[in-house]
């Protein structure tokens, strides 16, 4: 039984109903079916990749659908054209699919290639500068300046010139 009780964090936390629910809506969503197979690395700080194995599929057979919080991916099954030949063993899956990602916010898909049957698809996240934390004065004076990212800190040289 791979189920998860969330209920003594549901007691100690608000807010975090949503999240609750995607993590127990996924379990029971993806507990049996893992085809087709797929990596998701992390390649920088804001940088993410899906990797899935579709071996079979060409473009045109592939799906992919991005809506707020949601990648959807689909391949279609393509209908094998008679060569006059006879399958003695089907060992290649040529199913349909269709693999639902959570995404979260801020994050859209940068790109998508297929190549040696993978699918390769690029996601970046991007935060608006209205949602990054900004330094907020103390008293009188409403000057608010924004919270330098630790790579600008370590560029003296730009400040000193």
């Amino acid at each position: 039984m791979s189920r998860f009780d969330f209920t003594p964090y549901r007691r100690s936390t608000v807010g975090f109903d949503r999240l609750f629910d995607l993590l127990e809506n996924q379990a029971r969503l993806n507990a049996g079916d893992n085809y087709p197979p797929f990596n998701i690395s992390r390649r920088g700080e804001d940088n993410y990749r899906i990797t899935l194995a579709v071996a079979g599929f060409r473009p045109q057979d592939i799906d992919i659908t991005a809506q707020q919080n949601l990648l959807t991916v689909q391949g279609k099954k393509r209908e094998d054209l008679d060569d006059g030949s006879e399958l003695i063993h089907v060992g290649i899956a040529n199913r349909g699919f269709e693999r639902r990602f959570e995404l979260a916010d801020f994050v859209r898909v940068e790109r998508a290639d297929l190549a040696d049957g993978l699918l390769i698809i690029d996601l970046v996240r991007e935060v608006p500068d209205a949602m990054k934390p900004r330094k907020i004065a103390v008293g009188g004076t409403a000057t608010l300046t924004a919270v330098p990212s630790p790579e600008a800190e370590g560029d003296d040289t730009a400040s000193a010139a």
